[in-house]
């Protein structure tokens, strides 16, 4: 194990109960052996981003503090999806029971195949940046400037508190 970084995870749910999802995977962060959850966002509803005939999600962001690699915890983050009935396979930004993306780790920039981070779509994801800078509304997403002023470049109106 390396020293501690902080990362940051997303999280989204539209099928099986999305807050249970949410909750059950935030849970399961936190059992991944080196790994600390820090903080969790609260939970936001919002619309799809991919083919519109589908339900709302549910989003949220995971702090966790972790000694793993960020390919190790990517890696832990899809046993998670696998564990909660995840399939990889349709259509694209379809529904799904549970959504891991690794965001964030620390300050550090990774190109691996399969595994981008910054996350390559965090800049235009306002159902990202939300609950993002909930936690971490000035941390510098390298190469592309603050959590907040990605935010402030974004409509946002879309995105509001889960509430049941």
């Amino acid at each position: 194990m390396s020293a501690s970084v902080t990362a940051y995870i997303g999280l989204g749910s539209n099928l099986d109960g999305p807050q249970k999802q949410i909750k059950s995977a935030v849970a399961s962060l936190a059992r991944i052996e080196g790994v600390v959850q820090v903080a969790c966002s609260q939970l936001y509803r919002s619309p799809p981003m991919g083919p519109q005939d589908q339900p709302e999600y549910v989003n949220a962001v995971a702090a966790v503090e972790s000694g793993l690699s960020a390919l190790e915890l990517f890696h832990e983050t899809q046993n998670i999806e696998k564990q909660q009935g995840r399939v990889r396979e349709g259509q694209r930004w379809g529904p799904r029971n549970i959504d891991l993306d690794l965001l964030l780790f620390g300050s550090q920039s990774v190109s691996l195949p399969g595994l981008k981070i910054p996350h390559y779509g965090i800049a235009e994801r306002a159902f990202v940046l939300v609950p993002l800078a909930e936690l971490a509304g000035q941390f510098e997403v390298p190469g592309l400037g603050t959590v907040e002023s990605l935010l402030g470049q974004l409509d946002c109106t879309s995105i509001v508190p889960y509430t049941t």
